[in-house]
């Protein structure tokens, strides 16, 4: 079975994590699956909303390491994930999220480009990019101070410690906090009522309040890729990825 799941019915179309074992976990092919059916829903006029969503246990824990231990196949910019992100970021239609357990990296900074946000109670939130010896990436690191502020921004980005679904709630990340076994079909039921709304107006509402700034993302984005692709070969990532296979703590102290 495919480890993302897609299925459109009643004008959604759901996203579904479907790699439980590996705690949904986000590979190369995954990432392109993801890309292909944002194109796909945004050619279908039948189309009007898109949720992505997980596990009552787990949304997703982040980017693949053993992914990222690989050399790209094509330039950063091209790789399937810088897909994903710029086709969830320019994606003209409303975009849901049912987020339960750990949201790890693209786990959290996916849910920006999102429009609503429903967290479980149990939704743990980070972004432990430093701590991994990279930068933030989806342009994180331009939208988490616009929403958070610049103190509690710098307190997710740099310490990159969880945060959980109150709090999430007060910056204004979730929409509403539920209990996790009811997340995804609270997203399902928010699907179904903008479903039931002119796609017109739906379109043109969610251009008007991007419009400011979606050069701006893009153009973030892609500096970050750059910086990403950088550092993931440098001394700081390999001693993380490093310790994280040999499940040890890193030791930073000489890079």
């Amino acid at each position: 079975m495919s480890d993302i799941l897609v299925h459109t019915e009643a004008g959604v179309t759901t996203i579904s994590f479907n790699r439980l074992e590996r705690k949904n976990s986000i590979t190369s092919d995954m990432y392109a699956s993801m890309a292909d059916a944002l194109v796909q829903a945004e050619a279908d006029a039948s189309v009007r909303v898109v949720v992505f969503q997980g596990h009552e246990t787990v949304f997703c824990a982040g980017n693949d390491i053993g992914d990222f231990q690989k050399p790209p196949a094509q330039g950063e910019g091209e790789r399937p994930v810088f897909r994903f992100l710029h086709g969830i970021a320019s994606f003209s239609k409303p975009v849901i999220a049912a987020v339960c357990g750990p949201a790890v990296g693209i786990g959290t900074t996916m849910l920006f480009h999102c429009d609503l946000v429903y967290a479980g109670d149990n939704a743990a939130f980070s972004m432990p990019f430093v701590n991994l010896g990279l930068c933030p990436e989806a342009a994180s690191s331009l939208l988490v101070p616009q929403m958070f502020g610049y103190h509690r921004a710098a307190e997710a980005l740099l310490m990159g410690e969880p945060f959980f679904a109150e709090a999430a709630l007060e910056v204004g990340l979730a929409n509403r906090v539920v209990p996790p076994t009811e997340a995804n079909a609270y997203a399902q039921a928010q699907a179904r009522k903008l479903a039931a709304k002119p796609l017109s107006s739906l379109i043109q509402t969610k251009r008007l309040m991007k419009k400011g700034q979606m050069a701006q993302v893009h153009a973030h984005m892609d500096e970050e890729a750059i910086s990403f692709g950088r550092m993931l070969s440098e001394p700081a990532a390999r001693e993380a990825f490093g310790a994280f296979m040999e499940k040890r703590k890193p030791d930073f102290s000489k890079v």
